[in-house]
């Protein structure tokens, strides 16, 4: 009779850990291109290392930034 129980108090807490998991994967993702100031890769896997690597270029142009000078 102990043993049922257990075995059945196991099924049941699987089944909740189970179902929370699910909540927990299935709310934190968004669609595609719904986040602000992300945009979403697209193209062959070249394509995006070429658009990447000219984002970092583009990012690299902007004017540089300014850092406290050393009083040493």
């Amino acid at each position: 009779m102990r043993a049922i129980f257990g075995v059945l108090g196991l099924l049941i807490v699987v089944a909740i850990v189970g179902v929370l998991a699910k909540k927990q994967l299935t709310a934190g993702v968004a669609p595609p291109g719904t986040v602000q100031g992300v945009t979403v890769p697209t193209g062959t896997p070249q394509q995006q290392v070429k658009q990447f690597e000219q984002a970092v270029q583009g990012a690299m142009q902007q004017a540089p930034r300014t850092t406290p000078d050393d009083t040493k």
